[in-house]
């Protein structure tokens, strides 16, 4: 009896063994989710749905955008955390999903662990503009300015405690040196009639909401925080270029549930990989604003954890110094 118990059980853990084999080998057999959370017709939106339409040639099965919007994007990431890890329902991350969501507490039982995290897929990098006609003319005049009269150079921000904020507390800290950060809460509309207006002498934004004033000549880009340069604005350079470590801004990471199998992963990276890699993506994101910015599986877990680990650090000391609330 206990020899056909013995044979009954390897027989199953064969069959379960051979249906997984099977189950990754075949994959993908019918049409692919992909959670945005956000709405339709933004940013993130726009580049997911570009990216996938490539990517499902590549991968052999329609994938389908879902807009799942809510809790700056905490509702979106728990339809991915709470999904099958079958590689059927995989979703995008941005910035807000890292980072804003767990600082914030917006989804309690939110870890990175509880989602696989499969590849950062583009970046929009956080960027230092001036006025056409300020003295500044690269970053090095910039910070050469700043530290002969520290405090003085008045630079727009968002919100006290955005990323932009946190983008100028690390320049400052990384260069030695000190600005004026005036808050302009509302987006990056306040923030230009601040510079056209001449109440500030610097911009601290992305280039992409800066657009037309720099294709209007009204402002330039003195350097982007990236490491790699932006192809719709080629001539800016970037802050590795300029000697400067640091890199923060928007970014999309795409990701499944935890469980996901490995080789179900590397095929929907694969799949994306040559998607982000094809002219038709190249070409058009070059007239978006934003940088094709790989970082495959192997990588980007640990560049998302310690980039909350750093921004985390970062907010924490505001919210010691009193300057913002957790």
């Amino acid at each position: 009896m206990k020899s056909l118990l013995k044979i009954a059980g390897a027989a199953l853990a064969l069959s379960i063994g051979f249906a997984g084999h099977s189950f990754a080998a075949d994959y993908p057999t019918k049409d692919i989710r992909m959670v945005i959370p956000w709405g339709a017709g933004g940013g993130t939106d726009g580049i997911v749905r570009k990216l996938s339409t490539i990517a499902e040639k590549e991968i052999g099965q329609s994938i389908y955008a879902e807009n799942i919007e809510g809790g700056i994007s905490a509702t979106g990431v728990m339809q991915v955390m709470k999904a099958r890890p079958d590689g059927y329902t995989i979703g995008s991350l941005t910035y807000d999903s890292v980072v804003t969501v767990p600082w914030q507490g917006l989804l309690p039982t939110y870890k990175l662990e509880k989602l696989k995290l499969i590849a950062r897929v583009t970046s929009e990098p956080d960027a230092i503009l001036v006025s056409s006609d300020a003295p500044y003319k690269s970053v090095a005049d910039l910070i050469a300015a700043a530290k002969e009269n520290p405090g003085s150079i008045k630079v727009a921000i968002q919100n006290t405690g955005s990323r932009l904020h946190l983008a100028m507390l690390q320049f400052q800290e990384k260069t030695g040196t000190e600005f004026k950060l005036v808050a302009y809460p509302g987006g990056a509309a306040p923030q230009k009639e601040a510079i056209l207006s001449n109440e500030v002498d610097v911009v601290a934004t992305s280039m992409g909401d800066f657009s037309a004033l720099i294709e209007g000549g009204d402002v330039r880009g003195l350097v982007e925080f990236s490491d790699s340069r932006n192809p719709t604005f080629p001539d800016v350079p970037t802050a590795k270029e300029e000697g400067v470590d640091l890199q923060i801004g928007s970014f999309i990471v795409l990701a499944a549930p935890a469980d996901t199998p490995d080789d179900v992963v590397a095929k929907i990276e694969a799949s994306y990989k040559a998607a982000l890699e094809s002219d038709e993506f190249q070409e058009w994101v070059s007239k978006v604003g934003v940088s094709p910015n790989w970082l495959g599986t192997d990588e980007v877990t640990a560049w998302a954890k310690d980039t909350q680990k750093t921004l985390f650090d970062q907010m924490q000391a505001l919210v010691d110094q009193g300057v913002i609330k957790k």
